[in-house]
């Protein structure tokens, strides 16, 4: 007969703690944080913006039951949306994330940390505006971008050496944990709350990537990060109305999440949490690709004007790439959907040889029927180089290296071109700023008047100035 189990509830588990401290009381004083942070707040609400060109967006947009009236309810960028911010932040999620083109983090797990500015917005949007109208002040601008800094954070340290992806979980819970926590500090929880509302986060039933991965690949991983910052709300809410929380959710023998979902493995955490992940954070400005790819797509336009009238002669393709690419993105056989081709390095590199650009259209049907494009991906040949591997999980290089080469049947052979470090590196963060802003220009344009963009652009141009702005002065530049 077994031992009988204690029913003494333990003390809260440490990585939870943790955590909670980080979130509820942690000062950030990196001035490089914030200004990233404001950076990161333009590129992704223009994502957002370009997202609502695609009617399979758009559609999972609103209320879920039409006509719903919501007092001080928050309100979603670029739409005249007014939502409960549980709904109002599934609908800024889904948007970011619909183009896969806002910001990426890198490690044994990898992820988009700008995810979780959906639930961050809309429950900002929402608590001040509900503050507002009990006479209390709002919440500012820069409160917004010191959640933005802890939830990047919190993705991204739990990311550094924990792997989900490997027993078979999505990144998405990542972004509901960071969201659950910053969002519950920011609706003013307490530590226990806060604590209360981690735990019901990690004993959620999590995301399968399956959806991510041929052949199942489709349109839920657009808006699997909404759904779960929008999660994050809700249980936010629980943990502020008093709902209780599971202690040893993590570590409880046989039904904890370790033992579960973790193949019984703890957390290993390297660091702790400051704000290096928003410092170090990978934007995405010249193509709207699956990161790991990002570097052979520019490969790929670098090698474009010797190679696109040369296409019939190709005989061979070969990239050169990292283990982590190799595992998610390398596709052979027909791809079915735009999610289906935005994961697939061999589509993304074809197109950049034939047409010198990747565009989120490229990724539609109409284009993907170019039959050029099957028969360069038919041509091509992946292969690992394991200096690449080793140099993308170095802490002090995090590079994502893909190197292209066209082989010809006469015997010659293009360049090997390698590129270590795509355009919104660290490292090429002074090349990319420029670019950046003028990506958020161009994503203003698609949805409002000249005027309309020129408020906003003046008051994110500022950092002293979009700091101190109250949240609904901000989220009201942005309805249409």
């Amino acid at each position: 007969m077994s031992g009988r189990i204690s029913n003494i509830r333990p003390q809260p588990d440490q990585v939870l703690v943790d955590i909670a401290d980080y979130a509820s009381t942690s000062v950030i004083d990196s001035r490089e944080a914030y200004s990233t942070a404001r950076l990161c707040l333009m590129d992704t609400l223009g994502c957002g913006l370009e997202a609502l060109s695609y009617p399979a967006c758009t559609r999972l947009l609103g209320p879920v039951v039409p006509g719903t009236i919501v007092p001080n309810g928050a309100r979603v960028p670029g739409t005249s949306y007014v939502l409960d911010p549980v709904t109002a932040a599934f609908n800024i999620g889904a948007m970011i994330r619909w183009l896969d083109f806002n910001d990426t983090w890198l490690a044994a797990e990898w992820g988009h940390p700008s995810d979780n500015l959906g639930g961050i917005l809309a429950a900002a949007d929402w608590h001040s505006r509900t503050r507002i109208a009990v006479g209390k002040p709002p919440l500012t601008m820069r409160d917004v971008l010191t959640a933005m800094i802890k939830a990047h954070e919190i993705q991204g340290v739990l990311a550094l050496k924990n792997s989900f992806n490997r027993v078979g979980l999505d990144h998405v819970l990542l972004v509901k944990v960071a969201s659950t926590a910053v969002i519950t500090a920011l609706l003013g929880g307490t530590r226990e709350q806060l604590i209360n509302a981690l735990t019901n986060a990690w004993i959620d039933g999590q995301s399968l990537r399956t959806y991510r991965h041929a052949p199942n690949t489709g349109s839920r991983k657009s808006w699997a990060a909404g759904d779960a910052t929008s999660r994050a709300v809700r249980l936010a809410l629980l943990a502020l109305s008093d709902e209780m929380g599971y202690p040893s959710a993590l570590t409880a023998p046989t039904w904890g999440f370790y033992d579960v979902l973790f193949k019984g493995k703890p957390f290993q955490l390297e660091q702790p949490y400051g704000s290096y992940v928003m410092e170090n954070v990978l934007f995405k400005i010249s193509f709207p690709a699956e990161f790991h790819a990002q570097t052979a797509v520019e490969a790929a336009l670098q090698l474009y004007t010797g190679v696109h009238s040369r296409l019939d002669e190709i005989e061979k393709i070969v990239i050169t790439s990292h283990e982590s690419a190799i595992r998610i993105i390398d596709k052979v056989g027909p791809l079915y959907n735009p999610a289906d081709r935005d994961h697939c390095i061999q589509y993304m590199t074809a197109v950049g040889l034939i047409f010198g650009e990747l565009t989120a259209e490229y990724y539609e049907d109409a284009a993907a029927s170019d039959p050029r494009i099957d028969a360069l991906r038919e041509k091509m040949v992946l292969v690992e180089n394991p200096q690449y591997s080793r140099d993308y999980l170095d802490p002090d290089k995090r590079s994502i290296a893909n190197a292209v080469q066209v082989f010809y049947r006469d015997g010659t052979h293009s360049e090997n071109v390698v590129v270590e470090y795509p355009l919104g590196h660290r490292r090429r963060r002074e090349e990319g700023i420029p670019l950046l802003i003028q990506k958020f220009k161009t994503n203003l344009a698609r949805r409002f008047s000249v005027t309309q963009a020129e408020k906003i652009m003046e008051a994110c141009g500022d950092q002293v100035q979009l700091e101190a702005m109250y949240v609904p002065e901000f989220v009201d530049l942005f309805v249409v």
